[in-house]
């Protein structure tokens, strides 16, 4: 057993490792973000959304979500979880809720925006998410389809955040230029 805590950068790593070794890149989730935000943002682009993205990523919450999420999935496929749990979770039952509790517990510090985009996400299952969503795919990605949703709703919010915050910042120059060109008129 470890006796030392472990490191942020190594959680941060293995968080990332798995979403990888589960068959989700960082531009799928970018591609969700950039869908549910470009009707609000004609001039988004991926790499942006991608950046947005990868801020979330670097939370503590999210890692852990990523941790222990993957980690349930994994043990479903291996047939490694007790009953009933292994046939609830390998089913993705209609009726559990902790993989919307986890992923949900984790959209909660981006505020309401995340909240009501996780929802929109987890009902409508688009892009990688609906790849991952264990009843229609391949392997047990009960708490990972989720997990992924939670990931794309709080980018969603950051960058809406973001882009209102530079959209305000724009604003006050044009107006601070337009009293200054006032004032060198009058």
């Amino acid at each position: 057993m470890r006796t030392e805590r472990v490191h942020s950068n190594e959680v941060a790593k293995a968080a990332r490792s798995l979403l990888k070794e589960r068959g989700v890149e960082m531009k799928d989730i970018a591609e969700i973000v950039y869908d549910m935000q470009s009707p609000y943002a004609s001039d988004l682009t991926i790499p942006t959304c991608l950046e947005s993205v990868e801020a979330v990523l670097e939370k503590r919450e999210m890692q852990h979500a990523i941790l222990v999420g993957v980690e349930l999935d994994k043990l479903a496929e291996k047939g490694q979880l007790s009953e009933p749990l292994q046939t609830i979770v390998e089913q993705d039952e209609g009726l559990f809720g902790v993989d919307e509790t986890i992923a949900i517990g984790a959209v909660f510090g981006y505020g309401s925006i995340a909240v009501t985009t996780y929802g929109h996400l987890d009902k409508a299952k688009t892009g990688i998410i609906k790849k991952l969503d264990t009843k229609t795919g391949q392997g047990v990605h009960t708490f990972l389809d989720d997990i992924v949703a939670s990931i794309a709703a709080n980018a969603s919010s950051r960058l809406a955040h973001h882009l209102r915050d530079e959209e305000e910042a724009r604003g006050a120059l044009l107006k601070e230029k337009k009293e200054e060109d006032q004032k060198e008129i009058g």
